[in-house]
């Protein structure tokens, strides 16, 4: 079992910045990934992006490449999403995970992670 924190969540104007950080514990070694989903209000949890936890292999749904760039620090069991240019629309609960497996239908789906952590607030005001 892999214990997740989050953090780094908050309240920032459209068009700003935030830094997100999950910190892992527990049994990392047996997770292919590592990823962040969001969920906001009233839909479903969606695929943000993975990192192949020993690769650093990353993937991201098409629509937020280029604006989230998802990282990781093996020495201390860290994974990052930074997010640029935020919209209104990226409002949401962001969930990191642990799990997935060595391909996209594997990594892009929720079902494939077996840890989660508690999320944490994003919220972009226009």
């Amino acid at each position: 079992q892999v214990h997740l924190v989050e953090s780094g969540g908050g309240l920032v104007q459209a068009g700003g910045s935030l830094r997100l950080s999950c910190a892992a514990s527990g049994r990392t070694f047996s997770s292919y990934a590592m990823a962040w989903f969001r969920q906001a209000p009233g839909k479903e949890r969606e695929f943000v992006a993975a990192i192949g936890w020993s690769t650093g292999t990353t993937y991201y749904t098409g629509s937020l490449k280029g604006r989230f760039t998802i990282s990781r620090n093996n020495a201390n069991n860290t994974v990052y999403l930074q997010m640029n240019s935020l919209k209104p629309e990226d409002t949401a609960v962001y969930y990191c995970a642990a799990g997935g497996g060595p391909s996209w239908s594997s990594l892009s789906v929720a079902y494939k992670y077996n840890s989660w952590g508690q999320g944490t607030q994003v919220t972009v005001s226009s």
